[in-house]
């Protein structure tokens, strides 16, 4: 009796061993830039899988809008993920599923939303975007002219900026508005203008959100002003408040981001993850535009200078 108790805890124990050292050899363990195929066309979406104590992986999860949405448990067997996450921002009540197949270095495999939609998605690993030499800057570019949208174009709603007395505004919810050009690393300054209750927000490369928003609340979070959308918490909230100008600069070298708001630092040199929510691409190794948020409240915008970094 005694020797076969000891042969089961020994199986047991062995059991056990592999199965942790399995889940911390996981291929899956890192970041993933996601494409889904959406009922209304494609959208980007991004994962994150990382291994907790010696046989738990967990993660972060970014939908097509709201922020990234812890992951209590990620199971892996036989090259394929899965986990399922509670509803954010739907209207449904159930939990949003997601399976996916490594093969390859690529994840193939199907989201159920918590709405009972099957989309598919393909994914690829996320660059690190590590810069190994110092950035040499060009000169610097003015993107408003004070004058009109030129250079400008809007996406996702009715038109509503305009530019009044030289302040590019929108006046009412309605489309997002971006840059024609395209951007890799660079130092952004941009002037902002937010009513009572206002929310906007900078997007860099099109795809990390500096967030714009009307907050009194001293609780710091990551979806207030001064943070990355869903990923990093502003140190202090420098803020002027509602109606009066407020000044964003912000460096971007590759991943990692420097936010000044009115003066002070309030990210300093930290790494984004991944794209946050209304993303316009997963395609986190490309440039990309700048983009305002527009279709949450009025805000405005001025003085737009960006100074990319030389090729």
């Amino acid at each position: 009796m005694t020797r076969h108790f000891a042969i089961v805890s020994a199986a047991l124990v062995a059991s056990l061993s592999t199965t942790a050292g399995a889940q911390a050899n996981a291929p899956v363990i890192g970041r993933w830039d996601l494409t889904v195929q959406g009922a209304n066309g494609p959208y980007p979406s991004w994962v994150e899988v990382s291994l907790s104590g010696n046989r738990t992986l967990v993660g972060r999860f970014v939908a097509g809008g709201g922020s990234a949405r812890p992951i209590a448990k990620v199971t892996y067997a036989d090259n394929t993920m899965r986990f399922a996450i509670p509803p954010q921002w739907d209207a449904a009540n159930k939990d949003m599923t997601f399976e996916g197949t490594l093969a390859n270095d690529m994840l193939t495999g199907t989201i159920v939303t918590s709405g009972g939609e099957r989309q598919s998605f393909t994914g690829k690993r996320a660059p690190a975007l590590r810069r190994t030499v110092a950035p040499v800057w060009g000169a610097p570019v003015t993107l408003f002219n004070g004058r009109d949208l030129s250079g400008w174009r809007s996406f996702g709603g009715t038109n509503n900026w305009k530019v009044v007395s030289s302040v590019l505004t929108n006046t009412k919810p309605g489309a997002n508005l971006m840059t024609d050009a395209k951007f890799t690393d660079f130092t952004l300054h941009i002037e902002f203008r937010y009513p009572k209750n206002g929310n906007s927000g900078v997007y860099l490369r099109g795809r990390h959100e500096v967030q714009v928003e009307d907050i009194s609340d001293a609780e710091l979070n990551s979806t207030h002003i001064g943070g990355v959308y869903g990923f990093l918490v502003p140190n202090e909230n420098a803020a002027k408040g509602p109606g009066v100008w407020n000044t964003y600069d912000i460096t971007l070298i590759g991943r990692r981001v420097t936010v000044v708001l009115n003066g002070k630092t309030v990210i300093a040199d930290q790494v984004i993850p991944g794209i946050t929510g209304g993303a316009l691409d997963s395609d986190e190794g490309a440039p990309g535009p700048i983009y305002l948020q527009g279709d949450h409240t009025t805000v405005e915008y001025r003085n737009i200078v960006i100074t990319p970094v030389k090729p």
